[in-house]
């Protein structure tokens, strides 16, 4: 069973950054894609930033140019740096892993989740 975890979450005020972590346990974590989604109060959980085994990434509109997605291979993690935050940057932001392969930004692509880390951006 892979576990996944995720660190970092945190207030912000706008135009700030936040640094989210994403591990998983196992063994061949650089086989795994990784995707960060979010959940606002109310709204459907929605695409963040993904990135493959290979390092292809993906970005919502909503957070290209501001986010950005990374692997550090020797710490078997993925970072979301988040700047130039925003009020609509504020939910609760997951991880999902797989290694099965599938289309890189779509939650269904991901069998193992994280529990959430909660992200405010406030005035």
């Amino acid at each position: 069973q892979v576990q996944v975890v995720e660190s970092g979450g945190g207030s912000v005020q706008p135009g700030g950054s936040l640094r989210l972590s994403c591990t998983a346990s196992g063994s061949s974590f650089d086989y795994y894609a990784i995707g960060w989604f979010r959940q606002a109060p109310g709204k459907e959980r929605e695409q963040v930033s993904c990135i493959s085994s290979s390092g292809r990434t993906h970005y919502a509109d909503s957070v290209n140019g501001r986010f950005t997605i990374s692997r550090d291979k020797a710490r078997n993690t993925v970072i979301l740096k988040m700047n130039s935050m925003k009020s609509e940057d504020t939910a609760v932001y997951y991880c999902g892993a797989d290694r099965r392969g599938g289309s890189l930004c779509t939650q269904i692509t991901y069998a193992y989740w994280g529990q959430g880390t909660q992200v405010t951006v406030y005035s």
